[in-house]
């Protein structure tokens, strides 16, 4: 944790609510094209913030042509914006049930080398039977706990392959025609419950060494998971006490890891809908919504004033509920401007960006991780 407060602004689709990509101004034309993309982060990076998490999920379109149908690939969009947005971090949601950990592994340590060095990833888990069948998989009747336990297998394994090219394994010697030494590759020989990985990886060590690794931690099954891996932890709590309550679990779950607490950020999620008229916006949107879709907040909410928004920032951050917060609008792309050009301001001096010159690692403090392989390599 760098000791400093972090802001970071989730930007999917048309945004959080379910009626999003019907409101005025939502563009839906555009929302699977890649201007939209491009415009919604070189918003938050004028702003300075941190990263930009873009969601993802393997749940397949429902029948309610109401609906948004379907998303983009986040690792793909994330690989796209990040070379032409310089100065910000990008963390793309990564479902890590059906899919292999090596093949993640080889699309994250790209991204970390596309991005320079500003890249993340959010491993996420899949729960139902209609993502399984995408996938022809009987695999919806797991439980948390085996669902969470698989996932820490897919980060243990991609760090591994991550580590298994020493950084000095490519020599790039033209005249010789010798552009890796063999030597610095290494084999994983990863045996675990779900998976049983080989390797070494067929990608270079990424930028970061390993990219940052953000987890969610709302429930107690993945807790055992987020204490071993996260870099990051995102929360979800609809009181400043509720994410207090959940910081202590997270840091608690670190510490009974073995790890350092302090070295782990957390953040709260918060989603807004800013401005003066956005209490009415909100009816709009509640009456856009899918027939049954659920309109009702996932997480702390706030309607309203940006100020107001900024002062219940600062009370968070100063009652130790959260070392930052993901800002998650309700509507895009207004969302994010409301962000940058009205709750950054209110804020004053409880934040201000840090110049963004090395990697999204070290915009959390946490250092460069040395290969495990090269430790005891001879």
């Amino acid at each position: 944790m760098s000791g400093r407060l972090h802001l970071a602004v989730e930007l999917g689709a048309a945004g959080r609510h379910p009626g999003a990509w019907r409101l005025g101004g939502a563009d839906p034309a555009r929302l699977f094209t890649a201007p939209y993309h491009l415009d919604l982060v070189r918003t938050a990076a004028r702003g300075g913030l941190d990263l930009v998490a873009l969601p993802d999920s393997l749940q397949p379109p429902g029948a309610d042509p109401a609906a948004l149908p379907g998303t983009l690939d986040a690792v793909a969009v994330a690989a796209r914006v990040a070379p032409a947005v310089p100065g910000i971090g990008v963390v793309p949601t990564v479902t890590v049930t059906h899919t292999e950990p090596f093949h993640l592994s080889k699309a994250v340590a790209t991204l970390d080398f596309v991005s320079t060095g500003r890249a993340g990833w959010q491993p996420e888990v899949s729960r139902t039977q209609a993502e399984a069948d995408l996938f022809g998989r009987a695999r919806a009747d797991r439980d948390a706990a085996s669902l969470w336990r698989e996932a820490g297998e897919v980060i243990e394994v991609a760090a591994r392959l991550w580590d298994s090219w020493e950084d000095d394994a490519e020599i790039r010697d033209a005249a010789t025609g010798r552009f890796v030494d063999r030597d610095r590759l290494h084999h994983i020989d990863f045996t675990g419950e779900f998976f049983s990985v080989t390797g070494p990886s067929i990608t270079p060590r990424p930028p970061q060494g390993q990219p940052l690794t953000v987890l969610r931690g709302d429930e107690p099954a993945a807790l055992a998971t987020v204490g071993r891996y996260a870099d990051v932890v995102r929360v979800a709590a609809d009181t400043v006490a509720g994410a207090a309550e959940a910081r202590d679990q997270v840091r608690a779950a670190v510490a009974g890891a073995g790890r350092d607490p302090e070295q782990v950020t957390v953040l709260l999620d918060v989603e807004i809908l800013l401005g003066d008229d956005a209490p009415a916006r909100l009816r709009e949107l509640d009456a856009l919504a899918p027939a049954g879709a659920d309109t009702g907040p996932a997480t702390l909410r706030h309607v309203g004033d940006p100020a107001e928004l900024a002062a219940l920032l600062r009370d968070a951050a100063e009652e130790r509920a959260a070392d930052g917060f993901v800002l998650v609008p309700l509507a895009l792309p207004s969302g994010v401007d409301e962000i940058v050009d009205g709750l950054l301001p209110a804020l004053g001096d409880t934040w201000a960006p840090a110049p963004y010159d090395g990697t999204l690692r070290d915009r959390f403090g946490l250092a460069r991780p040395v290969s495990r392989y090269a430790r005891t390599a001879g």
